[in-house]
Order: C-alpha cells, then sequence, then structure tokens
C-alpha cells in the first residue's frame, strides 16, 4: 500500500488545492491513502473522511508555541495554532492520535532539531523525506535521528499544489484503519520520492496573497 503521509488543501492558508481534486490526483498516481494534514485545521480531512473513509487519514500539522510544526494522525479534534510542542503531542494522544515529525529539521518550520530531543518520549513517527525539502541532508539527518532512536519513518509529499501530489509516499503492508495497525506497518515502511521543483513555493506564496487579498483565513 502507498500512502502520502503529508499534504495540504485549500483549508490551509497556502493552498489552494481542491480536496476532492487532491484524492482524485493521488489515485490516480497510484496512493492508496492520503494524510490530509492542513495547517491548524481538520475540517477538510474530517469531511474527507466521511465521504471517502478508505482512502483517508485525518491528520493537522500543527504550528506549536515554539514556531515548531508537529502533526498529529488518527485525530479527531483540532488543536489551537499555539499550543506548547510538548502539549501538543499529549492532545493528540489523548485523541488516540500518532504524533509524527514533519522535517524536523529544516530551519524555521522544523526548527532545526532544536525540539526534537525535548519531545522525543511522545514522538511515535518521523518523516524521513518531504519532498519540499530541497537539501538532501536536512531528510538525511531526520532519518538518522529516527533510527538512532527506533522511531518509524514516513514519507510526503507536503503538496501545496495539486501537480505535487504522490511525490513522496511510503510503501507499506496494508493495515487496518487504526493508529496502532498503521504504526506496525511503518515499521516495515519503503521510503519513496522526488524533490519537487522549488518554483512549488511560488505557489504556496500565491495563494497565501491570494487568500489574503480576498479576505480568507
Amino acid at each position: 500500500m502507498r500512502v502520502d503521509m503529508h499534504l495540504h488543501t485549500s483549508r490551509s492558508f497556502d493552498c489552494l488545492s481542491d480536496p476532492e481534486r487532491v484524492l482524485q490526483a493521488a489515485l490516480a498516481r497510484g496512493i492508496d491513502r492520503i494524510c490530509i494534514t492542513d495547517h491548524n485545521e481538520i475540517a477538510a480531512a474530517l469531511e474527507m473522511k466521511r465521504r471517502f473513509p478508505d482512502r483517508i487519514i485525518v491528520g493537522e500539522e500543527v504550528k506549536t508555541a515554539e514556531r515548531v510544526d508537529v502533526i498529529g494522525l488518527f485525530i479527531t479534534e483540532k488543536i489551537p495554532k499555539g499550543t506548547p510542542a510538548r502539549r501538543t503531542c499529549e492532545l493528540i494522544h489523548e485523541q488516540g492520535g500518532i504524533v509524527y515529525m514533519p522535517h524536523p529539521f529544516a530551519g524555521g518550520k522544523g526548527g532545526g532539531g532544536r525540539i526534537l530531543d525535548t519531545i522525543a518520549d511522545l514522538i511515535d513517527a518521523v518523516e524521513g523525506f518531504n519532498a519540499r525539502l530541497h537539501q538532501p541532508a536536512l531528510n538525511e539527518r531526520a532519518v538518522e535521528w529516527a533510527r538512532r532512536h527506533g522511531k518509524p519513518i514516513g514519507a510526503g509529499s507536503d503538496a501545496h499544489t495539486i501537480g505535487e501530489v504522490g511525490r513522496a509516499f511510503v510503501e507499506i503492508p496494508d493495515f487496518d484503519d487504526t493508529p496502532g495497525a498503521f504504526l506496525a506497518a511503518l515499521q516495515q515502511s519503503t521510503l519513496n520520492g522526488t524533490a519537487s521543483s522549488r518554483v512549488v513555493h511560488v505557489a504556496s506564496t500565491f495563494a497565501k496573497l491570494r487568500k489574503r487579498l480576498g479576505g480568507r483565513n
């Protein structure tokens, strides 16, 4: 089974992609399931899960108080932006979800790895390949850290445009739609992916500007 573990829809502040078109693109490219991980929002993920239960894993990419992103997978309630990282992880676990660390060594959004050791005991899995990172060393450091700490490793396109969907994914054994089964399958993951063009960041900037000018959050 192929799973793109990190992507966005129009519910993110920097993305214009219609959620259903995102799923259609994923299926057309051989991806079996997608984790919808919008920034500080789960509305689109919940709706898509209701409509396509076998294809969607609900997630949220939370901007923590430390300005570092943490993803919660298999959650049912939104976690507020600005929640401290450790509390964010606890709230994910209180919902029965998975704490997944995206792009942990990226500057800014990943904090350059500065909070990893402080929340290591709460991290369930680590993103080992993010298609929007253009420095291979950043992904390599994530894989090394995950292996050193015995954490399963995932991959995702971090797509903010339709064209990016499915550029990175994990191949894992088929699994029941539960957090525990998914984590067990991730123990046998194979990472696949190709870095996206740097041009995709222009699309994200355009999306932000368009939403601001349109008065949308």
